[in-house]
């Protein structure tokens, strides 16, 4: 099972992974409503190194990058599915708008973004870059996404209200 940590306790975790060697892995997103896609990146990711660290946008920076009408569900829910999963070792809420703080303060040794990144447009490449990490792209799963299954609902609701 995954920990929620503060971002000075997850400084603590990944002192103590470089001290044994180990390779930590970092992604990040809103993980609003997980689904099978979410499942098969973070495995993905996992894969890439002996631990993954999970950065999660705060309800509050979803709201400014996506509308007062997101996240459906709240942080501190996102984040405890995230940790139930297998492949998840770590999550670390942020308030930013984007996770270079982050980033920046952990250093992973590899951090990884969904396919429809370009690598040129990866907040942190530079960062992980700079102290010797490795920044790749993991497909998607097709046809799965948290916006398809709203819009599955709300078809669906429409549909029986009328």
């Amino acid at each position: 099972m995954g920990q929620l940590l503060t971002l000075n306790d997850m400084k603590k975790v990944r002192n103590s992974l470089r001290a044994a060697g180990k390779r930590l892995v970092f992604t990040n997103g809103v993980f609003d409503i997980i689904h099978r896609g979410h499942c098969e990146y973070l495995q993905e990711a996992r894969n890439r190194g002996d631990a993954l660290v999970v950065g999660v946008n705060s309800d509050e920076s979803v709201q400014r990058l996506k509308g007062p009408q997101k996240p459906i569900v709240p942080e501190q829910d996102r984040a405890a599915v995230l940790c139930a999963l297998a492949s998840v070792d770590y999550v670390v809420i942020f308030h930013e708008d984007t996770p270079v703080v982050l980033i920046s303060e952990l250093l992973p040794d590899v951090l990884v973004k969904g396919g429809d990144y370009a690598l040129d447009d990866i907040v942190g490449r530079a960062e992980v870059e700079a102290s010797g990490g490795s920044v790749l792209t993991i497909p998607l799963t097709p046809e799965r996404s948290s916006t398809n299954i709203i819009t599955t609902i709300i078809e669906r609701y429409c549909e029986h209200q009328h």
